[in-house]
Parts: structure tokens; C-alpha cells; sequence
């Protein structure tokens, strides 16, 4: 039998004891785990970058895979832990949307995690990636099964804000998900709008973050040119606003949760 594999994306960073406590505890528990670690970086108590993260990271692992997320402003208050299961993989996170992008399309079987037994003996308010993700994503590598964790939810938390949405007037209105070490910016638009929204330098069209308009398209980076703004179709599915071998970031002022919008010829005003 292969190894329970658990991932890790967390917001901890790696000065601290943080993850290595974690690691520990899950250890001590199911001393047979693999650990790969999606990423300590996430900006402090950034949901958004976690979920776009998370979405980008997930699915290259194979199935039976745990994804342990621990990016929570709201440790010690009232919010839900969860677990959720989709595709044959399992979610150990707490119910702030930090899920949204990897699992809402997928028709999940979520439950909220109730069962203290499966929690570290003592419970602190302020490190539950310690003494109650961990643990329980280790259990369930020793094949705890989710139903012993506490009851199915349907309300668990999606962030609508994730998600683009189109105005009356045909105008897409989205968000800046991240803004990468490159300094170009992940929007939630998807890729297949250039497609759909027939995007090419002979249409009428623009994308406006800040007070910049962009409307220039490129298919690498390299096409871009310099000291030029353009949109590009990431490797992440999302469009990216990007500069050739600059930051757009800096350019621009933009930075995640920033607004944006696309115009296509059809819905100029």
C-alpha cells in the first residue's frame, strides 16, 4: 500500500515553529505520512491567495491525496473546521471560503469537524492548525473515515466574491487573485474569455484595473512590449495582467483583491 500523502498550505511562513509543530504532531499520529509543502507564503490571513493556490496545486496529486489548509483569521471564534471530500481527495480547512476555487464545482460531501476525540488533547484558541487540523488530517491517513468527524453541512462557506460576474451591459467584473514574484496579476477571468468574448487586436475591447485601460494581447510574456501592459492567458486558466520582464504590480498599483473589469466590443458602453 503507497503512503498517505498530506499537502500543506498554510500562511505561516517559515521562520516559526509553526509548521514544524504541525508536522510533528501528524507524525506522532500516523507515523507512515509523506509531507509536501504546497506553500508557507501565502500574504497573513490572505483566503483568496489560499484558495487560488490550493486550486492550482490540488489536482496534480494523486487521488487519496489530504490537503491540509490552515489560513484562518478567524481561529478561536466561532467559524466552522470542515472536512471536505471531491474527486477523490480530502480537505481539512477551516469554513471561511478558502475552498471555494478547488471544490465548489465539484459537488463536494462536506462535514463540519465536531468530534473532539480526533482533536489534541488540550484545545488552545489561537493554534488549531496545531492541535486540530493536524490531527485530524493525520487520522484520516490512518483511514479514520470522514463520517466519524462530525455531520454533513450544506452551508458551508463560499466566497461570491471569487467568482466574476457579468453587468447588464455585457462588462465582466472580476478581481486580482494574486500578484505573483513576477509581479504580474492573477485574475479570477477566465482564460477562455478571450475565446468567448472574441479578444484580438483588431476588436474594440479593454481591460480596466485601477486607472489604467489595457488593451493589448500577447501569447508569452515575451510578445509583450516593453513598458506596455497586456493580458495574457495564464498557465493558471485565469487572464493575467503582465509586463514584459517588469512588474505590473508596480506599474499599476494593483494588488490582490483589487477590482477590475473587462469590456468587449459587444458590451462598450
Amino acid at each position: 500500500m503507497p503512503r498517505p500523502l498530506i499537502t500543506l498550505l498554510t500562511d505561516f511562513g517559515t521562520e516559526d515553529h509553526y509548521v514544524a509543530a504541525m508536522k510533528g504532531v501528524m507524525r506522532t499520529i500516523s507515523p507512515a505520512a509523506e509531507f509536501v509543502d504546497i506553500s508557507h507564503q501565502v500574504h497573513p490571513w490572505a483566503i483568496a491567495e489560499a484558495a487560488f493556490t490550493l486550486s492550482q496545486a490540488w489536482e496534480y496529486f494523486p487521488k487519496g491525496t489530504i490537503h491540509l489548509i490552515v489560513v484562518d483569521p478567524g481561529v478561536g471564534s466561532a467559524r466552522r473546521a470542515i472536512v471536505a471530500e471531491a474527486a477523490g481527495h480530502r480537505f481539512v480547512a477551516p469554513d471561511n471560503g478558502v475552498l471555494t476555487l478547488a471544490v465548489a464545482g465539484r459537488k463536494p460531501s462536506v462535514r463540519e469537524i465536531t468530534n473532539r476525540k480526533y482533536f489534541s488533547t488540550v484545545l488552545s484558541h489561537t493554534f488549531h492548525g496545531r492541535d486540530l487540523f493536524a490531527p485530524v488530517a493525520a487520522h484520516l491517513a490512518n483511514r479514520v473515515p470522514a463520517a466519524k468527524l462530525g455531520a454533513k453541512i450544506a452551508d458551508w462557506v463560499r466566497l461570491e466574491s471569487l467568482l466574476p460576474h457579468r453587468d447588464p451591459r455585457g462588462a465582466w467584473h472580476g478581481t486580482i487573485l494574486k500578484v505573483d514574484r513576477f509581479g504580474n496579476l492573477i485574475t479570477n477571468l477566465p482564460s477562455d474569455l478571450i475565446e468567448k468574448e472574441r479578444l484580438s487586436s483588431a476588436t474594440g475591447w479593454r481591460v480596466q484595473v485601477g486607472r489604467r485601460s489595457i488593451t493589448a494581447l500577447a501569447a508569452s510574456y515575451s510578445q509583450g512590449q516593453p513598458d506596455k501592459l497586456f493580458v495574457i492567458a495564464g498557465s493558471s486558466g485565469y487572464l493575467e495582467i503582465s509586463l514584459n520582464q517588469a512588474s505590473a504590480a508596480r506599474l499599476t498599483g494593483a494588488q490582490a483583491g483589487s477590482p477590475i473589469m473587462l469590456k468587449s466590443a459587444g458590451g462598450m458602453s
